[in-house]
């Protein structure tokens, strides 16, 4: 049975922030120079998440937030070759960490010049993974995740948000060494878990003018469940009202949920139905999961009671499995059309949640982003 462990990075973004970008340059597109490919992160070491944070150096414009956690600024000539569109492809190689764990990318704009902050500014989750139990010594010792996050584009281009926000790049992935170090041979008394790369990749110029961009970040891999982190007691629930000031044009949520419960019964190894509601009418039903593991069985390496040693069925897979360690999570567009200027409501409940003995929780992550 696997096991994971994971450090509470439960932030709410301060959703009195959702007001229009003051100052806005018209128009408010910044072109392309050149589509181009940049790493933010290039195979930095990730340390145990319980651990004290190490002393090892970093690379130049790297901030250790902690032994999980890494920020970047990006610069001026990163954000102008995003292009009209744009992937992003993390790489996750093997230290002494051997089981699966989770980690995510987000972006953090932070009031130019000033210092980030975890709980200031306004950020974004936008792309999610699970690692595969992975043997360093033994090959493929890494995997690789893509995401489509051409909406993410549109952010870096923005001119409104560039000239109040400086943009930061936020790599997590929470590990932990204690069973590498008994399992692993080359581990016995280390403390290093991952190594992590990111590459953002601008696939085409962009020369036209577009609308400018307005953002609600409304959760940031806050974490909820039916017992401790609920609207109602009992019920799995979470709630939130923002303000959007002026009309959009469009507007669209961008979510991402996993669920996570390792004990026996858990919520990891029982699809839920998640229902979405915005302004009270649902807007998405969807249940996690539903597909078969075996294409990431390369990358699992180390034996580990998820995949056996014989291949299983897509039916079987899809009776219990919510995700597969070494594959991304998926990030669900909810497309809202255009939406009128005052209070709106986001709702998303799993009513069949059980969290069995109070263990388990979603990490949740949504954001709304339209265009005036």
């Amino acid at each position: 049975m696997k096991k994971l462990f994971f450090m509470l990075l439960a932030v709410t973004v301060v959703l009195s922030s959702c007001e229009r970008f003051a100052g806005t340059p018209e128009p408010s597109a910044i072109a392309a120079d050149v589509p181009a490919s940049f790493k933010v992160f290039d195979a930095i070491l990730f340390y145990d998440g319980y651990a004290a944070p190490v002393s090892e150096p970093v690379p130049a414009g790297v901030t250790r937030i902690s032994n999980s956690k890494y920020i970047k600024k990006l610069s001026t000539e990163q954000l102008n070759s995003a292009g009209n569109s744009m992937d992003l492809k993390v790489t996750i190689r093997a230290a002494c960490d051997n089981y699966d764990r989770i980690g995510y990318v987000g972006i953090a704009l932070v009031k130019k010049d000033s210092v980030y902050s975890e709980t200031g500014g306004r950020h974004l989750e936008i792309g999610r993974f699970i690692t595969p139990f992975m043997d360093k010594n033994k090959q493929p010792d890494q995997v690789p995740y893509l995401f489509s996050i051409d909406n993410v584009s549109s952010i870096f281009k923005d001119a409104a948000i560039r000239a109040t926000y400086d943009i930061y790049v936020e790599f997590m992935v929470f590990g932990v060494p204690y069973a590498a170090n008994t399992q692993i041979a080359g581990c016995a008394g280390r403390n290093d878990t991952f190594y992590g790369t990111i590459e953002f990749t601008g696939k085409s110029a962009g020369t036209a003018v577009t609308d400018s961009v307005y953002l609600a970040p409304l959760y940031f891999h806050k974490y909820f469940n039916n017992y401790d982190n609920t609207d109602v007691a009992g019920k799995t629930v979470k709630t939130t009202t923002f303000n959007v000031p002026k009309a959009l044009k469009t507007a669209k949520l961008y979510l991402i949920t996993s669920n996570h419960g390792a004990n026996s019964g858990g919520e990891e190894y029982v699809r839920r139905d998640h229902f979405v509601y915005f302004d009270g009418v649902q807007k998405l039903s969807y249940k996690p999961g539903g597909k078969s593991c075996e294409p990431y069985r390369t990358y699992n390496t180390q034996g580990n009671g998820i995949y056996g040693s014989a291949p299983k069925s897509a039916s079987n897979w899809s009776s219990w499995s919510n995700w597969c360690p070494g594959d991304v999570i998926p990030i669900r567009v909810i497309d809202l059309g255009a939406l009128a200027a005052g209070n709106h409501t986001f709702k998303i409940e799993v009513p069949d949640a059980v969290f069995k003995d109070k263990q388990g929780y979603i990490p949740l992550s949504v954001y709304l982003q339209g265009t005036k």
